[in-house]
């Protein structure tokens, strides 16, 4: 497929671009990139796509996303987180690897690379384990993981276990060159938790998990990767606590980067008192304060990107008494018009805005995309800023409904997402790109 996105504003952070250009794909990747080039090219050798008033961007890139597959299929697939994805306009996703049976080791990385060609919409970047089976005792297979395609590893859905093992894999990320994504929490503060603990939690009678579950496990993980060199990515970041730590750490140095979430900087703990356990997660949500602190840390650069955390659950999961409630949310379908609240109340510009959901997450995992550029893969999303629509989750792509944002009126919405050249998702409809 041939394409001309004709006088849209590109907004590329990857190349400190932003203006209004035409953008010119042909045979799956950008040919041409300029003012008002398109009479330069046959228009009937090309699809003219007139993005006038339109944000046109590096192809989204969502760094945490739980497929389920393989394992819980009646949760999520590859095929449709795929087209959830693109729906949401990302291009690129990396998965989790607490699947069952977990990623760690080559063939299962394989089988999710197999069906994510199958399906053909979406870069899926598997993530191994740390520790086999997750149980945070012995390293997994970390070399065979990383010959067969993974681009970083974690043990995310649980921390790693114990300070040595964290060092280990620290040391072996300087040798592979690729990320230990940290799920910081101290169990031993957290058990039973189901909340931030807190005025809200004492008045609903339910048990909370401190802040400090979050902030010690994260001090420690930024103390070993000072120890090691190796290279650190603090997950969904929830607490001001954390926000300072990391931005210390970066001051001296330290090869750190971290991620948050649209709900950690949209939603509080006030949420929970309807005791609707769409609004339960791990790490849960917090207070005003942390609101404002991780607003502030994605405002100065502590925090380098917004990951959606995209964590499908059934019915059966959620609709039970909030105690025995699955945690998660489902994001990929909601990330952007939420996130955009960031650039509506002046947190954040369009330019910086975009960066953190581009560059910076295709700069933390070393993969391709990110930015757009004369002879690179057209991976495109546009973006219409002023659309105005209201969340409805029996419209999303995703097999799962736990949404907390079903029922927002928002502002901003995806009109096109198009990978490797080929529109994959256009105004409502994901479309097939073979």
């Amino acid at each position: 497929m041939n394409l001309i996105i004709k006088k849209g504003r590109v907004i590329d952070p990857g190349s400190d671009v932003d203006d209004i250009l035409d953008v010119i794909i042909t045979d799956g990747n950008i040919a041409a990139i300029g003012y008002n080039i398109s009479s330069e090219f046959n228009a009937n050798k090309y699809e003219v796509i007139d993005a006038t008033g339109k944000w046109v961007v590096p192809g989204l890139i969502d760094i945490h996303v739980h497929l389920r597959e393989p394992g819980q299929e009646y949760k999520e697939t590859i095929s449709s987180g795929s087209k959830a994805a693109v729906a949401g306009g990302f291009t690129s996703i990396a998965c989790m690897p607490n699947t069952d049976p977990v990623n760690d080791r080559a063939a299962v990385t394989e089988f999710i690379l197999d069906k994510a060609r199958e399906c053909g919409i979406c870069n899926v970047y598997p993530v191994g384990a740390v520790s086999k089976g997750l149980e945070g005792k012995t390293l997994a297979e970390v070399g065979e993981l990383f010959e067969a395609g993974v681009v970083g590893v974690t043990d995310d859905g649980f921390p790693v276990r114990t300070s040595q093992l964290m060092r280990r894999i620290l040391e072996y990320s300087k040798i592979f060159g690729f990320p230990v994504i940290s799920h910081a929490e101290d169990l031993s503060l957290s058990k039973g938790g189901v909340m931030n603990e807190g005025a809200v939690s004492t008045k609903l009678g339910l048990k909370g998990i401190p802040k400090a579950a979050e902030e010690i496990a994260v001090f420690r993980d930024i103390a070993l990767a000072e120890l090691t060199g190796g290279k650190l990515h603090i997950a969904h970041v929830s607490t001001a606590g954390s926000v300072e730590l990391i931005r210390r750490a970066k001051e001296r140095g330290i090869p750190v980067t971290a991620e948050t979430a649209p709900h950690y900087f949209t939603l509080t703990d006030d949420a929970l008192s309807s005791y609707d356990t769409n609004f339960k997660m791990n790490p849960p949500l917090r207070e005003k304060k942390d609101v404002e602190a991780i607003k502030e840390g994605l405002a100065d650069g502590t925090i380098d990107a917004i990951a959606t955390d995209h964590a499908p659950h059934n019915i059966i999961d959620k609709d039970v008494e909030f105690e025995y409630a699955a945690n998660g949310i489902i994001g990929l379908e909601s990330a952007l018009p939420i996130s955009l609240r960031l650039v509506w109340d002046g947190t954040l510009s369009p330019f910086e805005f975009i960066k953190k959901l581009t560059s910076n997450p295709a700069k933390i995992l070393g993969i391709s995309g990110g930015t757009i550029g004369v002879n690179k893969s057209a991976d495109i999303t546009v973006i219409d800023p002023d659309a105005e629509y209201t969340i409805d989750t029996e419209s999303f792509y995703s097999k799962s409904r736990n949404c907390p944002f079903h029922g927002w009126k928002v502002k901003g919405k995806v009109w096109i997402t198009i990978k490797e050249g080929q529109i994959v998702y256009r105004n409502g409809t994901v479309l097939s790109s073979r």
